[in-house]
């Protein structure tokens, strides 16, 4: 690409008022002309923060993304932008994705800018960064943080989240103290990076890197392994040569790409969230991805990562077991080789090569931990646009299951009534959360993995089935149904459940049904009144107006229709 055919070459090249205006604020910020007229701009979008542990070394890497730049010859600009933290922010980043894709579009588009670099990896943070440079369209390459190093305790090894769960039950059933936990904290997350287990985090940035839009094996590394600086500035340099040869994401972010994502994290055992954000992503790049897909594609896929919540290794051993292309090299048969990435022409010649390390960690396909994806769809009467479960991580005996309801209709209600021994709960019983959400929580919080009741606990149960409207995190377990859509704030039939009804969960049969006949629901619906709106003004009221439900991936109506955005005139 010659210079003159550069995006910034608006800004900076014409011989207008603005153009000189543009150099000459330019050597304001104490840049040469030599140092950047010609050059291909690119913007490092950074998500770091002092109160985003997943992100705290992301301040370096984009120093070795710069490096990388500068080396292939083109002119890199740090842009800070919204950090979306999943350990702090309340009630969910969730409730903010959207915004920072909206911020990652808008300024893509508003500045002197001919490609981006993208760093991220917190579990929001992938598909609002991926979702906003998709919508501007313009060559990009994403940085995934990096998981942290494994935990440990005393002589074990722990997983963060995953263990996290673990022992606050074994706290709550009395079989831990004060002492431990106090010690489980200083434990469970030691380094920068996001966690280490087969979570939101590893699964997005794994869809990520199976988009085609990171370098080879760049998701699997640990945040604080030298590999990861390495992996950062050769993002850096690629983005340039990106550039020049105008590769574009929408050339990326194709139907087979996405369905290619699909299986990955299916095959991975990955979380349940990443069902609504591919779907988000697939929408801002014009494909029409959905439920029905991922139930298609995982009855295709088996379940090949050894890794918790579904198994028993970490991120870490994973990256050293190969990663993700030799993890991939274990599933051409059902993949798009034939598309490119960022990095190569094709798949197949980015997978070339690709050896697995360590079989118990990446399971050869004759010797899966599971014969199919470990996502299920379901559909009923209770959820007539669907719900999800990962089946994988619950006791098998609950994965065809009646029992009697015990409804609670918000979670500070549920968390002050659990343990009510009024509520008699027992073991068969089903635990209903709803007005959690996309707009009842707001923002779908991870209040799906309800708490099993303290005596229940003492006795040795670790898992009920538990049905909500909300998410759970992906570092998470349990015979858990999701997503509920149509929500209950927006009179979803999951609002008309009442406590004693009988609930079957059938995820053979893919089945989810509220044993009450339809008679009985109508009345219940006729009496049944709308709560009031969760906001009366600010971004949650925006955010309320326009927010589509999970089942089509909890975009903004007015960012995912189609429709033109005309590039600024730069004058």
């Amino acid at each position: 690409m010659r210079p003159d055919e550069l995006r910034s070459h608006q800004w900076y090249g014409t011989d207008g008022l603005r153009s000189f205006s543009h150099r000459a604020r330019t050597r304001q910020l104490g840049y040469l002309p030599e140092e950047h007229l010609g050059k291909p701009v690119i913007a490092v979008l950074n998500t770091w923060s002092d109160i985003n542990p997943c992100h705290v070394h992301l301040r370096d890497r984009a120093q070795a993304v710069k490096r990388g730049v500068w080396q292939a010859g083109g002119f890199p600009l740090e842009f800070p932008v919204s950090t979306l933290s999943e350990t702090f922010q309340k009630p969910t980043p969730m409730l903010y994705r959207n915004l920072l894709a909206m911020e990652t579009e808008e300024l893509l588009r508003s500045y002197p800018v001919d490609g981006a670099v993208l760093l991220g990896g917190c579990d929001k943070t992938t598909p609002a960064l991926l979702m906003g440079a998709a919508s501007a369209d313009l060559p990009s390459v994403f940085v995934p943080a990096g998981p942290m190093l494994p935990g440990h305790w005393r002589n074990e090894v722990l997983g963060s989240g995953t263990d996290m769960w673990k022992y606050w039950d074994d706290k709550r059933a009395g079989l831990i103290g004060d002492c431990e936990l106090a010690e489980l904290e200083s434990g469970l997350a030691r380094s920068p990076g996001h966690c280490m287990t087969m979570g939101t985090a590893s699964t997005l940035t794994a869809a990520a890197e199976a988009l085609g839009v990171t370098v080879p094996g760049a998701s699997s590394i640990p945040a604080v392994d030298s590999g990861h600086d390495r992996m950062a500035a050769a993002s850096g340099i690629r983005i340039v040569e990106l550039v020049h040869q105008d590769v574009k994401l929408s050339r990326l972010l194709t139907r087979e790409a996405y369905e290619d994502a699909v299986a990955t994290v299916l095959a991975l055992g990955g979380s349940t969230n990443a069902v609504i954000h591919l779907i988000a992503m697939a929408g801002r790049s014009g494909v029409r991805l959905t439920l029905d897909d991922f139930d298609r594609i995982a009855r295709t896929v088996p379940v090949l990562a050894n890794l918790r919540p579904g198994g028993q290794y970490l991120m870490e051993d994973f990256h050293f077991a190969g990663g993700l292309p030799a993890f991939l090299a274990r599933l051409t048969d059902v993949l798009h080789l034939d598309r490119p990435t960022v990095a190569h022409d094709t798949l197949r010649e980015q997978l070339a090569g690709a050896t697995v390390h360590n079989p118990e960690v990446i399971r050869p396909r004759d010797r899966p931990l599971a014969d199919e994806g470990g996502v299920a769809v379901l559909r009923g009467n209770l959820c007539p646009d669907g719900a999800v479960i990962k089946h994988i991580a619950a006791e098998p005996q609950l994965l065809r299951h009646t029992g009697p309801a015990v409804v609670f209709d918000d979670y500070r209600t549920m968390q002050r009534t659990i343990n009510d021994a009024a509520l008699g709960i027992t073991a068969d019983h089903v635990l209903v959360l709803r007005g959690s959400g996309p707009i009842g929580g707001p923002g779908m919080p991870e209040y799906g993995m309800l708490p099993i009741p303290d005596h229940l606990l003492k006795q040795g149960v670790r898992d009920m089935v538990r049905i909500s409207d909300a998410r759970m995190s992906g570092t998470s377990y349990g015979a858990c149904v999701l997503h509920i859509a149509p929500e209950s704030y927006v009179g979803g039939p999951l609002a008309l459940v009442r406590t004693g009804d009988l609930i079957t969960l059938d995820v053979e049969a893919r089945s989810l049904h509220l044993d009450v006949s339809d008679e009985e629901l109508a009345r219940r619906r006729a009496a049944w009144t709308p709560p009031p709106a969760r906001y009366g003004r600010g971004y949650g009221a925006l955010y309320s107006e326009q927010i589509t439900q999970a089942d089509t991936g909890c975009d903004f109506a007015f960012l995912a229709r189609d429709g033109e955005v005309p590039d600024p005139y730069a004058g």
